[in-house]
C-alpha cells in the first residue's frame, strides 16, 4: 500500500512512525506547508519526496492511502480531495470537528465509493483486545456495569498542556471531545450500541477555556451501564499515567476484570479473595501499547483483503451522535436519549 502523509505534527510523527514499520506499506510522499519541517521530517523517515499542495501530492504519486494528520479544520477539504483522486483516506480526530462536518465527509467518502476510516486507536490498544477477548468467551457470565477512571494527572497549574498540546487550552470543548471520544468508543467496542447518556461536566483549571473533569454514564442497548469518571488534573500510580490514561473495571455475574495504569489486565471470579493475571503480549514499541501501528495495520490488512475495516467514517458518527447528546445532557441537566446509529 503506498501511503501519501498530509501533516508532520506532534501525533502525524507517530503515524509515520509506524508506517514504516508495517511491511506491507511503504510512505511515499509527505505534504506539509512547514518546508524546513517537512525536509527534517522526510530525511528522518526516508520520505522520497515532499509537498505543499495536497491536490499536486495526489497528482503526482497516486497513492492507495492518504493519511491525513492535520487539525479538524483541515479535514473536509482533505476528504473531498481524497475522493476526488479515487483515493481512500484515513482521517485523525477530533473527525472533522464536529458531527454535520463528520456527517459531510462520510457523504461524499460514499458517493465517490473510497473508503474513509478514521484513525481512533483506543479499541486497537492490545489490552483492550484482551479484554473484549475474555469478555466474548463468557468469563463474566452477564456484564452488569464498567467504570473508566481517567486520571492522566497533565491539566494542572497556569502552563497546563504547553509541552506537548498547547491548543488544548483554548478548546471550547476539551475533556469530552478530544479524550473522553475514546473511551466511547472503546464502550461501544466492547458493550454494543448506546442507548442514553447522563452527563455531568466541569472545569477545575481557571487557566483553560473547555471542561476538564466530569462524568458520563451511559447506559447500552444490552443493559451494560459504562461510567466515564475523567479528571485531567488527576494523576494515576502507573509508570507512564499516559499509557491507558487511567484505570477500569468491568463487573458481572461471574466475577471481575480490572485494567490497571500499566496496561495489566487481572480478572478475580465471583466470590475469590484474590485477583489473578491475565498474561497476553503486547509491545511498547509506540504510544498506548503500539496501538497507532495495530491501528494502521487493521487498515491495511483489510485493504488488501478488500474487506470493510473497523470505525470507517460512517460508522465513527456513532461515537460523534454520543458527543453530542453528553454536551446536550449537560447543558440540560438530564439524561437524554439517542437514536438509532451506524454500528
Amino acid at each position: 500500500m503506498r501511503v501519501a502523509s498530509l501533516g508532520a505534527g506532534f501525533f502525524g510523527r507517530f503515524h509515520l512512525d509506524a508506517w514504516r514499520r508495517i511491511p506491507a506499506a511503504e510512505i511515499v510522499a509527505l505534504c506539509e506547508r512547514d518546508a524546513d519541517r517537512a525536509a527534517r521530517t522526510a530525511a528522518e523517515f526516508g520520505i522520497p519526496a515532499t509537498f505543499d499542495d495536497i491536490g499536486a501530492m495526489l497528482d503526482a504519486v497516486k497513492p492507495d492511502i492518504l493519511d491525513i494528520a492535520t487539525p479538524p479544520p483541515t479535514h473536509l477539504t482533505a476528504i473531498e480531495a481524497a475522493a476526488a483522486h479515487g483515493v481512500a483516506a484515513i482521517c485523525q480526530k477530533p473527525f472533522c470537528g464536529g458531527l454535520e462536518a463528520a456527517r459531510q465527509a462520510a457523504g461524499i467518502a460514499k458517493r465517490a465509493g473510497v473508503l474513509l476510516v478514521v484513525h481512533e486507536n483506543f479499541r486497537f490498544q492490545p489490552w483492550y483486545a484482551e479484554i473484549k477477548r475474555r469478555l466474548d468467551s463468557g468469563l463474566l457470565g452477564e456484564i452488569y456495569q464498567a467504570t473508566f477512571r481517567l486520571r492522566p494527572g497533565d491539566g494542572q497549574g497556569s502552563d497546563a498542556y504547553l509541552d506537548r498540546q498547547p491548543y488544548f487550552r483554548t478548546m471550547p470543548r476539551l475533556l469530552i471531545h478530544e479524550t473522553a471520544i475514546h473511551l466511547i468508543d472503546v464502550f461501544r467496542y466492547l458493550f454494543g450500541e448506546a442507548k442514553s447518556v447522563y452527563a455531568s461536566l466541569t472545569r477545575l483549571n481557571p487557566a483553560i477555556a473547555g471542561e476538564d473533569a466530569g462524568i458520563v454514564l451511559l447506559d447500552h442497548a444490552g443493559g451494560v451501564r459504562a461510567l466515564f469518571d475523567g479528571n485531567r488534573l488527576a494523576d494515576n500510580a502507573a509508570k507512564n499515567p499516559r499509557l491507558t490514561m487511567g484505570e477500569m473495571t468491568i463487573e458481572g455475574s461471574a466475577g471481575t476484570l480490572r485494567l490497571d495504569g500499566d496496561g495489566g489486565v487481572f480478572h478475580r471470579a465471583r466470590g475469590a479473595k484474590t485477583e489473578t493475571p491475565m498474561p497476553f503480549e503486547w509491545t511498547d514499541a509506540g504510544p498506548n501499547g503500539d496501538s497507532v501501528r495495530r491501528f494502521q495495520n487493521h487498515v491495511v490488512r483489510h485493504m488488501l483483503d478488500r474487506t470493510t475495516p473497523q470505525n470507517t467514517g460512517e460508522a465513527y458518527l456513532a461515537n460523534l451522535e454520543i458527543e453530542e447528546a453528553i454536551y446536550r445532557s449537560h447543558a440540560q441537566g438530564r439524561k437524554v436519549g439517542l437514536g438509532a446509529v451506524a454500528g
